[in-house]
């Protein structure tokens, strides 16, 4: 899915996998949503894998490198993808919509109970069918359906219970929107090793400011941040190409292989090599 010129929802798409499909490492500036409809999927984030069964949701912070790994055939899900400034400044609740997707990634909301799991898949499916026909109107019953499906998963969640609420970041879509330059920067130029100088200058904020309020609003630091994404570069060239490791280093803004290596073990606990044989040396389902 690609964002059309001055549009800020991206798409609703219901995907039919036929066959198990390898791991492959994605990042977009959307938010995302997922729903398995049938069989399981796997999502990764880092070391981290969720296992989604059927009826089960994941959610994908905006600029999170996170993959899809289907691993056998017969499985459908639908997929929501939206940039931050469709829903603005939209509460959940109590919190601003962004806090579900700023916690880390275990601990985000699921579809506990299967009452919740069948009306969140009609919503979606409504939600299908208005993104396809794209009647008079279709962006704003669209925004409403994702409200809903957002409400959904967080009535049962635990993190929202009141104690819970006074340690969770709260980030604003003006927040978000204030660090864009910043963000902008870092993946266009995947190469560079992008300084909290440079990133709090293309923001204009001070650099104490800039690390307080992006580590309020992304959940992670900005050093962080930068790794894991240039890490994330590295683990889809290492899947989707025959690249060495020396090249990947020198792309993903690495000093040399050696340092890519260390990082690389750190965020996937595996070696670089190791983790390119697996993935296509055993197939998707292993």
């Amino acid at each position: 899915m690609r964002p059309r010129s001055g549009w800020s929802f991206w798409g609703a798409r219901f995907y039919e996998h036929r066959e198990a499909e390898p791991l492959d490492i994605h990042v977009h500036p959307g938010a995302e949503i997922g729903l398995v409809v049938a069989g399981e999927e796997r999502i990764h984030f880092g070391s981290q894998v969720i296992r989604c069964r059927q009826g089960d949701a994941w959610l994908c912070a905006p600029w999170e490198p996170h993959g899809w790994e289907v691993p056998a055939s017969g499985v459908r899900n639908l997929v929501l993808i939206f940039l931050p400034e469709f829903l603005g400044e939209e509460m959940v609740g109590t919190i601003p919509w962004l806090a579900l997707f700023a916690v880390p990634p275990t601990i985000r909301p699921r579809l506990r109970t299967p009452e919740t799991r069948r009306r969140v898949l009609t919503i979606a499916s409504q939600m299908d069918d208005e993104s396809a026909n794209q009647h008079r109107g279709w962006q704003d019953v669209v925004r409403l359906q994702l409200l809903q499906i957002l409400i959904e998963l967080s009535r049962d969640w635990e993190l929202l219970e009141a104690d819970a609420q006074k340690n969770l970041s709260q980030p604003t879509q003006a927040d978000l929107l204030r660090l864009l330059p910043a963000l902008t920067l870092v993946h266009s130029t995947p190469e560079r090793r992008v300084t909290v100088a440079d990133a709090a200058a293309a923001c204009a904020l001070s650099q104490s400011r800039f690390q307080h309020a992006f580590r309020a609003t992304m959940g992670i630091s900005f050093g962080r941040f930068c790794l894991r994404n240039r890490l994330g570069l590295a683990a889809h060239l290492l899947l989707r190409t025959d690249r060495t490791l020396y090249s990947i280093a020198e792309e993903t803004g690495f000093h040399d292989h050696s340092h890519l290596h260390r990082s690389f073990v750190a965020m996937y606990g595996v070696a670089p090599g190791d983790f390119r044989r697996q993935r296509t040396a055993r197939g998707p389902g292993a």
